[in-house]
């Protein structure tokens, strides 16, 4: 928990770059609105096409192995965005945020890493844990634009590119760490206690067949499933789309990412909390109380779209919301999930989720420029609604 709680600070210094500083500077390098809404989704598409490998490297391999990859991946992918930032270069624009996107998706194994070994009753105090530590790098991340100057005006690289360098050394640091001191690595000493039932060729070669039986199967996983998903579309559907609308009303950079920079401290800062609550007192009214958290954004994003003040208190209440649903339906899902399929599973539900979430941050860049910010908020309402649902037929039938 120690090596998980310093790797996933440092870290997140380097991931926490892209909501912000990435967006922006997609839309300086491509100066094409079509364009850059693809090159805004493509950190989390890049998490979402890694997170599966990087579930099953784990799996196969150790947490060890999985993360330091993952840091590592990022860290290259930063280093080819300050090329980017710096020579004005499209390809490495996005293939550089396509690869800082394995840090998000190790920064959410990580998650699950401190439930291997955690007791049964503590899993959700655990897992909200490293979430929660992440607060410190990922409220950095948004702001290196300043000491990102300060490096440009000793090194000659521009603003963008002076803060892509920072978070290349601490993503290649946070590998670094995980390497050399994650021992004994905790998924490994899990699985010898609970031996996988099939030889490692043939489970690596079933392991997503094995991930769908169990879903289809095991209710409480769907459920926990959906929350993790509906939690993850509104969240960065509305977060991506804020900094474009801040900008096009006139705000500074500043604003920008002390606003993206707030909503985050809203996403990680209570979870502690969550856990808690969802151990405590269960899964399903942590989840509702982010339900609650949720629509309170949303309809103040509705009602209010043109004034800064209010878009940060409802950004802020949007990561809070995310933080209840998403914290509370990994600790079910990891709960719920059998061992034989749980660093695939795992993989699996952060790459659907990161997917889920690629897909609306590309949706709502042209939502916004066809509508706008209120209709974008109101669609986001609507996404809530079938888990809404589930969750208050669920209470009537008395299951967690």
């Amino acid at each position: 928990m120690v090596v998980l709680t310093i790797m996933q600070i440092v870290g997140t210094v380097g991931v926490g770059i892209a909501p912000s500083i990435g967006v922006l500077l997609a839309g300086e390098v491509t100066d094409n609105e079509a364009w850059a809404g693809l090159a805004r989704t493509s950190s989390t598409l890049g998490a979402a096409l890694l997170g599966l490998p990087l579930g099953n490297l784990a799996a196969r391999f150790g947490r060890r192995t999985a993360l330091t990859s993952g840091w590592w991946i990022a860290a290259a992918g930063s280093a080819l965005l300050v090329l980017a930032a710096q020579a004005s270069m499209v390809v490495p624009l996005f293939a550089g945020l396509l690869l800082i996107g394995a840090g998000s998706a190790v920064s959410l194994q990580s998650r699950f890493a401190a439930t291997d070994l955690a007791e049964q009753h503590h899993k959700g105090r655990s897992l909200a844990l490293i979430v929660w530590v992440g607060t410190i790098g990922s409220v950095l991340g948004p702001n290196l634009g300043v000491p990102g100057q300060a490096i440009g005006d000793r090194t000659g690289l521009n603003v963008y590119a002076g803060a892509f360098l920072i978070a290349a050394v601490c993503l290649a640091l946070a590998g670094l760490i995980v390497f050399l001191w994650l021992r004994p690595d905790p998924l490994l000493l899990l699985q010898r206690t609970a031996p996988e039932p099939a030889s490692s060729e043939q489970h690596e070669q079933s392991r997503v067949r094995l991930v769908l039986a169990e879903l289809r199967v095991n209710s409480a996983a769907r459920f926990a499933l959906l929350a993790i998903l509906t939690a993850q579309i509104v969240m960065v559907a509305i977060m991506t789309m804020t900094p474009v609308h801040l900008a096009n009303h006139g705000d500074s950079i500043t604003i920008v990412g002390v606003t993206i920079s707030l909503h985050i401290a809203g996403m990680y800062a209570l979870s502690p909390l969550v856990g808690v609550t969802a151990d405590r007192y269960g899964h399903r009214l942590a989840i509702g109380l982010g339900i609650i958290v949720f629509l309170a954004s949303l309809v103040i994003g509705a009602v209010k779209p043109y004034d800064t003040g209010w878009i940060v208190v409802s950004l802020i209440l949007l990561g809070v919301g995310w933080s209840f649903v998403n914290v509370a339906g990994s600790a079910l899902f990891s709960t719920v999930i059998s061992d034989e399929t749980r660093a695939s599973s795992q993989g699996s539900v952060d790459a659907l989720s990161n997917l889920c979430g690629a897909t609306a941050a590309f949706a709502a860049g042209p939502l916004l420029a066809l509508s706008s910010f209120s209709t974008l908020s109101v669609l986001a309402i609507l996404v809530l609604m079938p888990l809404t649902v589930l969750n208050v037929s669920r209470d009537r039938t008395g299951r967690t």
